[in-house]
């Protein structure tokens, strides 16, 4: 039995109707990488007993989106009535966020997720990174392929002595992607900064003092994630998370042979 991710889902309109609908990309890497069991979780805000689902579970994964979190969040107005919001997912992953950290449920959080942490835990965001000076253009070319968009874009100074230097074994300049328009602006209160872009955004944090692995990326490591070594490093490290979770959490699993 292998231990069960939650994904959260988006709501997005297709035709005349509403999907909860989840990127294949990140389906395939908690498989794959992770070796845990993909649970999607519809964005139904409050009629979901969060607390119930996080019972259930060994571990979230909090995916990007082509959505924002809703700046009202951290008390901005909409700098941009054209880029897209989902109020549904926000009303789902921001109180995720709070239990899933209280209850020490293993928690990864890519681009969006990453920005959901920041935002659920007091922080707040840049909803332009390339509008802000001093800052690069963090956004992919929407014209080249996917393998370009995302293929390695800029280096990251990893912190020394940290979470992820220590999934990393001690890489201290690793390359990623970049595929985002928004990034953190006021780091929250309870995350501490792991890796920064040259231009000194952050792009990893940890959640201080947290009971299990909490580790946010602004990159996306789950883009063909056997095939980067750093990428399969994040999730295999949090796939032993997600199997330490289960076997206290159901320990007859062991017996019966989840490794």
């Amino acid at each position: 039995m292998k231990p069960v991710v939650l994904i959260p889902a988006c709501s997005k309109d297709i035709g005349h109707h509403c999907f909860h609908v989840v990127g294949g990309k990140y389906v395939e890497a908690v498989v794959q990488g992770a070796g845990c069991l993909p649970l999607l979780v519809p964005a139904l805000g409050d009629a979901l007993n969060i607390d119930e689902l996080l019972a259930r579970a060994d571990g979230v994964l909090l995916t990007g989106s082509a959505s924002n979190v809703h700046p009202g969040h951290f008390d901005q107005p909409v700098a941009n009535p054209r880029l897209p919001l989902d109020p549904a997912r926000d009303a789902t992953t921001l109180p995720l966020v709070r239990r899933a950290i209280a209850q020490g449920v293993p928690l990864f959080a890519i681009c969006r997720g990453f920005q959901e942490i920041n935002v659920a835990l007091g922080g707040s965001l840049h909803q332009a990174l390339h509008a802000v000076p001093g800052m690069r253009d963090h956004r992919e070319d929407k014209r080249a392929t996917l393998d370009v968009q995302y293929g390695p874009a800029h280096p990251l100074r990893v912190a020394q002595g940290g979470v992820l230097a220590s999934v990393l074994e001690g890489d201290a300049d690793i390359l990623v992607n970049s595929v985002h328009g928004q990034g953190v602006d006021r780091l929250a209160a309870g995350l501490v900064v792991e890796a920064t872009a040259e231009d000194g955004l952050v792009e990893a944090f940890s959640v201080r003092g947290s009971k299990a692995f909490a580790l946010g990326v602004q990159w996306h490591p789950e883009w063909k994630v056997g095939e980067n070594p750093v990428s399969l490093k994040l999730f295999e490290a949090f796939g032993l998370a997600c199997r330490e979770r289960a076997s206290q959490r159901c320990p007859t699993r062991e017996r019966e042979g989840m490794t």
